[in-house]
């Protein structure tokens, strides 16, 4: 056998397919997009559960359960050991949002900062003195704060002010009513002007 005489192998190598080349092509006259639609156009997809213009199942079916993902608290987590290690902080000093975000430990203030207690392995205190005014403050990172000499006054989130809570007191329950404790203690007027025989009218 001389090299010329050598072929591949038969069925290795499948000529590609073309499409829009006539009913002889093999691929049929609409090259397999059917006729006419939103389907035999370019550029079109069809989204995820789409049943084509008929209610899909998802929305067939009946919804329950709650989530909280609408209220999720999305926090910047900065560690002690990051704000030790840190030139900016490295003699002690102020620790606020803004001067996290100078010192690149966080990134913007799309969101609150919370202060963890880490610290490097082997370290079992702080040895410099820091005045922290974030968001929120973990007890652990407190107690390490105040330890070495510094103070810690949490700012509160939105929720926490919207909610009359105090994180710098040893009290942190919420101080302003909600509609619905609102709404109970008019229910519950309204019962006792009932039982009284009289009309309750709302002050």
């Amino acid at each position: 056998m001389m090299i010329h005489e050598i072929t591949a192998l038969a069925g290795k190598y499948k000529s590609r397919k073309r499409v829009g080349r006539g009913p002889g092509s093999g691929i049929g006259k609409r090259s397999g997009r059917g006729q006419k639609g939103a389907g035999s156009r370019s550029g079109t997809s069809r989204r995820f559960q789409f049943e084509g213009g008929q209610m899909p199942y998802f929305r067939r079916m009946p919804k329950f359960g709650f989530t909280n993902a609408n209220f999720r608290q999305s926090f910047w987590l900065v560690n002690l050991r990051q704000i030790v290690a840190s030139p900016a902080f490295s003699g002690g000093g102020e620790v606020t949002n803004a001067s996290l975000i100078e010192a690149g430990l966080v990134r913007d203030d799309s969101r609150d900062v919370k202060i963890l207690g880490d610290l490097p392995e082997g370290v079992e205190s702080l040895n410099v003195k820091l005045d922290v005014k974030v968001n929120r403050v973990t007890d652990p990172a407190r107690k390490l704060i105040e330890d070495a000499g510094g103070s810690v006054h949490e700012l509160g989130t939105r929720r926490d002010r919207v909610r009359g809570v105090d994180r710098n007191s040893e009290d942190r329950s919420p101080k302003n009513q909600t509609k619905k404790a609102k709404r109970r203690a008019y229910q519950q007027a309204r019962a006792d002007a009932a039982a009284r025989g009289e009309s309750y009218k709302k002050s």
